[in-house]
């Protein structure tokens, strides 16, 4: 692949202006859309690190990967991008598998290790989100502290809308509340 710097103004979206390949599957609304702006104006560097997948089609480029990252950089007022040129002989097959594999996250966030190493303040203003209906409060650094309360856990509270819902958390976090850290969850008030 051809990396290149190419003008914002030759950039498309992928609206399925390429036969076979259907229009990106991906949108980005109000808070994920301000958490990206705000991701790219702190980072702008960020930019080179993970260019755009281009290709060519009609005298423009086509996005292939990093429709949501075009779409900001052009309300910055950015004019230009790195790209990644893919070969104008690529099959549309692959620029299916490409469109939708750019965007798998084949990981998952360790939550045990987040809250424990990381400042969710800045998770938070990074654009990192949290499980749906989990609210996020620190309640002391354990660095703040003195003496005895210095050796203490940390602690988080975490709050859910019903039952179900912290079920599904528990499913999904199991190991890593038994295992690796102590939480203390709040369902209306009381706490398990």
């Amino acid at each position: 692949m051809e990396q290149k710097v190419i003008k914002i103004a030759d950039l498309e979206v992928n609206r399925g202006q390429i036969d076979g390949l259907p229009k990106n599957p991906r949108t980005i609304k109000d808070e994920r859309f301000k958490a990206l702006k705000k991701s790219i104006e702190d980072a702008p560097e960020m930019l080179a690190l993970r260019e755009l997948l281009v290709f060519p089609h009609k005298g423009k480029f086509v996005v292939i990967g990093g429709n949501m990252r075009l779409r900001v950089c052009k309300e910055l007022g950015y004019k230009e991008l790195p790209c990644k040129v893919i070969d104008e002989n690529t099959p549309v097959e692959k620029l299916r598998e490409y469109t939708i594999k750019d965007n798998i996250g084949f990981g998952v966030d360790d939550w045990g290790a987040l809250f424990d190493d990381w400042n969710t303040g800045e998770l938070a203003d990074w654009g990192l989100e949290f499980p749906q209906n989990l609210n996020v409060e620190e309640e002391t650094e354990p660095t703040d502290l003195d003496g005895e309360q210095k050796n203490k856990p940390f602690i988080y509270k975490m709050t859910f809308e019903n039952d179900d819902k912290l079920n599904e958390f528990r499913q999904k976090y199991e190991a890593l509340i038994q295992d690796e850290f102590k939480v203390i969850i709040s369902i209306s008030g009381g706490e398990l």
